[in-house]
């Protein structure tokens, strides 16, 4: 019998956008926009992005890696569903990544958007399940810290 193991983690990340909070809910609620800081990346190719932004609605990606990685040719697969969205405020998913047919990690992403003098300050937590042969929440904390800086520079454009 193969042994499982899950690990548990919980992380928040904290980051101000001089954007308001109804620009910054823009780039999360329009496929556009997310598709460019959320999926598109330098050592993948997106081989599909779709979202149905409302609550039920879902989220699906997916990635080839590049022959210039190291899991090149490898299929990444991400599957979300949109829990709770209170406009300008606040965002909830549940989603779950896969490489090939192995699902490795489940997630539930929280977005929550305050209003400053400044713009917006962004408190992203991310609560993750990791299976056998998974990222690792040192990992996905690292990747989630590169996806909300180029959420930043989507912001900036």
């Amino acid at each position: 019998m193969e042994d499982r193991s899950v690990v548990h983690s919980t992380f928040v990340i904290e980051r101000s956008y001089p954007a308001t909070p109804e620009r910054v809910f823009a780039a999360l609620a329009d496929p556009a926009q997310k598709r460019r800081w959320f999926a598109q990346g330098e050592g993948r190719d997106v081989e599909a992005f779709d979202m149905a932004f409302e609550v039920g609605g879902t989220e699906h990606a997916r990635f080839r890696y590049k022959e210039s990685t190291p899991l090149k040719g490898a299929i990444l697969t991400h599957v979300a569903s949109f829990q709770d969205i209170v406009p300008n405020q606040r965002v909830v998913i549940a989603s779950t990544m896969a490489m090939g047919d192995k699902r490795f990690s489940a997630s539930l992403s929280t977005f929550e958007l305050v209003a400053t003098e400044k713009g917006t300050d962004l408190i992203f937590t991310h609560q993750g399940a990791f299976f056998e042969g998974a990222d690792g929440p040192q990992m996905r904390e690292a990747g989630w810290r590169k996806l909300l800086e180029k959420l930043a520079q989507e912001l900036a454009q």
